[in-house]
């Protein structure tokens, strides 16, 4: 299929100050901001490398906030190659900011008000998130009827999470343990033996299923959805009985697969990922 970059795209470029831009690219769920790029345009030095490493030594507090906060994304450099860039999502831009004596600063503070004032109308409004959401799934090259499918996964699986919490479920862990249930009555495999059947990077951030293809979708849809269907008849009380209940859920999906496969002749899970996973690990 057809990919586009990420990185050369024009969403994926922020134009500040005339001709002065920041590169930005989509990093664990939020827009990352080049640290380099924002020193650049708030203190104009000509070295704004050096510049942002002074400061961090100058600073030991905001040294070692960046150093635990601030990954290296995958950014487009001046000549069109794509490098590891230091980056920052919208709160480590703004404690950087605070860092600059510039009277430049605060203008971009009014921009990155804007950009949360937006993210607050999503919440009002969540059809904008999904317009935002469908976006960058163009930018990185999936077709259409492929994006609905992940939207609309995306929605059914946040209902799931919401039946959760209102059954006493609050830990990250056993929102995993319950998911891990659903997935192996599902496939036979939890998400991270998935993730090591198709080949895809441990220790990255590549999200399983932006590498399912239409069918691996459909089932996990079937599975979570059942589960949240289940979940609200019976109302469990308990972690064990949701973990059941998750069992359940999921078997209803497998039992389909299986199903499904005997009339395709051919398994349903695939070793492939959707998207090529060098073109991805750009995007990190």
């Amino acid at each position: 299929m057809n990919k586009t970059n990420n990185n050369i795209s024009p969403q994926n470029k922020l134009i500040v100050f005339q001709d002065k831009e920041v590169r930005r690219a989509w990093h664990n769920e939020k827009w990352h901001y080049s640290l380099v790029d924002i020193v650049a345009v708030l203190s104009e030095s000509k070295n704004p490398t050096d510049y942002l490493k002074k400061i961090r030594q100058r600073n030991d507090e905001l040294k070692t906030y960046i150093g635990t906060n601030c990954p290296y994304v995958g950014m487009q450099t001046s000549s069109g190659k794509n490098r590891k860039t230091l980056a920052g999502n919208t709160k480590d831009v703004f404690r950087l900011i605070q860092s600059i004596p510039s009277k430049k600063a605060e203008p971009f503070k009014r921009w990155l008000a804007q950009v949360g004032k937006e993210r607050l109308d999503e919440i009002e409004n969540p059809e904008l998130a999904q317009e935002r959401m469908k976006e960058i799934y163009e930018q990185k090259g999936y077709p259409k009827d492929w994006i609905d499918k992940r939207l609309r996964g995306i929605a059914i699986r946040q209902s799931l999470t919401d039946e959760w919490q209102e059954r006493g479920i609050k830990e990250h862990r056993d929102y995993a343990i319950l998911t891990a249930e659903i997935s192996k009555a599902t496939f036979g495999m939890t998400p991270a033996e998935y993730k090591s059947f198709k080949n895809l990077p441990k220790k990255s951030k590549i999200n399983l299923r932006d590498n399912m293809d239409d069918l691996e979708l459909i089932f996990t849809m079937l599975g979570e959805r059942v589960t949240t269907e289940i979940s609200k008849k019976e109302k469990p009380d308990t972690f064990d009985k949701n973990k059941n209940v998750a069992k359940r859920g999921g078997k209803v999906a497998g039992n389909a697969r299986k199903d499904t496969e005997k009339e395709l002749g051919r398994s349903v899970i695939s070793k492939q990922a959707f998207l090529d996973i060098n073109d991805e690990l750009k995007l990190e």
